[in-house]
């Protein structure tokens, strides 16, 4: 029976890397007590797996896990020291006017009632995020992101900052409505009534890692499928305004 909560891209005796769902904790989280967490889900399958980093709840994609305490420092000293480079793609309102931004502000996690991160120049820890346009479609823009730091919502939040939203984001856009195939084709046939949106959860996907195996000491790189909802997105945008984030334009 195949595995609905995630899917296996690596694994051996040391680590595991997965591909999570939106909606999933990759470990425990004292703020979201109801969320199903990736680690319990997977531990049917791989046994104990040791958290050595974290993608928002939000989001889906690449998270790497270890299998044993051992690995767990390795990996763990590898994020600390911010030497894995990680890229995430996301879906964004609009059409940013910048080709390439560079964002340093630093920032306060769980800095207002509903638990946001919030930017403070004077108290915040720093926090550096770089972006790059992929290509506009319609209403919206295809960007990638890559975080220096590794700070709760750094991604969205910096976009924020910079005037920019990740589309049905519930914390920091004002405009959570789902996006539907009957509002970008002109023609379109379907019965509105009975139309399932193409995606109405938060379009940020952990794309890519790139770090050192643990114990054989490779350099990894390891890719996430964006998944079935967001690449449905994908494909219905490529079709329509010919511009592929995985592929340029077409």
């Amino acid at each position: 029976m195949k595995n609905v909560d995630y899917s296996v891209i690596f694994s051996d005796d040391d680590i595991v890397v997965l591909n999570k769902k939106s909606g999933y904790l990759v470990a425990a989280d004292r703020y979201d007590l109801d969320s199903p967490r990736l680690d319990e889900c997977a531990s049917k399958e791989f046994g104990t797996l040791f958290a050595v980093h974290r993608i928002d709840t939000d989001a889906s994609g690449i998270v790497v896990y270890a299998r044993n305490q051992k690995s767990q420092e390795a990996l763990q000293e590898q994020f600390q020291k911010m030497t894995v480079e990680k890229i995430y793609h996301c879906l964004v309102h609009g059409h940013p006017m910048w080709q390439n931004l560079h964002v340093d502000l630093k920032l306060v996690p769980d800095g207002d009632q509903r638990h946001r991160t919030t930017v403070n120049q004077r108290t915040g820890k720093n926090a550096v995020t770089d972006y790059r346009l992929l290509g506009s479609c319609g209403p919206f823009s295809w960007v990638e992101a890559i975080p220096r730091t590794s700070r709760t919502h750094q991604i969205r939040v910096h976009l924020k900052e910079n005037g920019v939203t990740i589309v049905c984001d519930p914390l920091y856009s004002g405009n959570q409505k789902a996006v539907r195939l009957s509002e970008l084709k002109k023609r379109w046939n379907g019965d509105e009534i009975e139309e399932r949106p193409l995606l109405s959860r938060l379009a940020l996907h952990a794309y890519s890692l790139t770090f050192v195996h643990p114990t054989t000491n490779e350099k990894m790189t390891l890719t996430s499928p964006y998944q079935k909802d967001l690449d449905a997105l994908r494909k219905q945008l490529a079709k329509i305004y010919k511009i592929d984030p995985l592929g340029g334009e077409e």
